[in-house]
């Protein structure tokens, strides 16, 4: 008889590629993991592993092994949503990840939430940028992400993953409150063509977004500083040091020193919840999208 965790433990290592990677997705040790596989071994009596240089990689054994547990781990999941559904209780745990501006600007109230209407919900989080969490949901190391893209930039979401929209999310251009633009109702963004901007960290999704919008308007942008936390770039405006995007889900409080101005043509981002579609009557799920909804709908424009 297979043992469903070392199944477990094999499909977490083709989808990381490494036994680190592995580790990491299951929250257990590396030594935690090879012991696990070690033992699977013994049990198929076939060798899944062999060392890549200083890696390892799947045999094909392995990888035959884990086309199957990946189906096996799959069908596991849709038998505990349907005994979760008829069932009918919000109870279990519930693993969710969600970008930085989401986990503060609407994650403390949909924990409050379920806490209060389901005491028997264990809910975990965690903060990661929007690919990173889809990615987290399609291997099975989260159970919901909360996500983003923007009006021009869709994210991609792949196939087998449901969503729900949770907000609509207006951007402002942050500007020092002395700036001579900073009085104006509206700004259009060809008007910060020789500004300094503080943007995202390189390589994330927001910062390639803004990237690619300056870039359709014109604007080649001056990259001054780079922050991954809204209030750390609201604090670098403050100080004078360059302008920003200042979306409004969890930028509250707004330090002194900086004036918000909408642009013109509205800007804005979408904000939905993403999970497998195979877990969709899992009432953990819909209670946790329920809960969402509700915070998103109290931090309207």
């Amino acid at each position: 008889m297979l043992n469903l965790e070392r199944l477990r433990t094999l499909d977490a290592l083709a989808r990381h590629g490494s036994v680190s990677g592995a580790a990491e997705g299951l929250h257990v040790t590396t030594s935690a993991v090879s012991q696990q596989m070690t033992k699977l071994e013994r049990e198929v009596g076939q060798q899944l592993l062999a060392k890549n240089g200083r890696g390892v990689r799947l045999t094909d054994a392995g990888r035959l092994l884990a086309d199957h547990a990946a189906r096996i781990l799959s069908q596991v999941e849709l038998a505990q949503a349907d005994l979760e559904a008829q069932r009918g209780q919000v109870v279990g745990d519930l693993r969710l990840a969600a970008f930085p501006t989401a986990v503060r600007g609407l994650l403390p109230a949909v924990f409050r939430a379920l806490r209060d209407d389901h005491p028997a919900l264990r809910v975990r989080s965690r903060e990661l940028e929007p690919e990173r969490a889809i990615g987290a949901v399609i291997r099975g190391d989260a159970d919901l992400a909360v996500v983003l893209d923007w009006y021009n930039k869709p994210l991609p979401v792949p196939e087998g993953l449901a969503r729900a929209s949770i907000l609509d999310d207006p951007v402002e251009v942050a500007l020092p409150e002395d700036h001579t633009l900073a009085g104006r109702e509206e700004i259009d963004l060809e008007e910060l063509a020789d500004e300094a901007w503080v943007a995202w960290p390189e390589g994330e999704f927001c910062h390639e977004w803004l990237l690619y919008t300056l870039r359709a308007n014109g604007i080649e942008p001056h990259i001054a500083h780079r922050a991954g936390e809204h209030h750390t770039q609201l604090a670098l405006v403050a100080a004078g040091l360059g302008v920003c995007i200042a979306p409004r889900l969890g930028r509250d409080p707004m330090p002194g020193g900086v004036r918000t101005v909408p642009v013109r043509h509205r800007v804005h981002r979408s904000v939905y919840a993403v999970w497998r579609a195979d877990a969709d009557r899992r009432p953990s799920i819909r209670a946790a999208v329920a809960a969402l909804k509700v915070a998103g709908a109290a931090c309207g424009p």
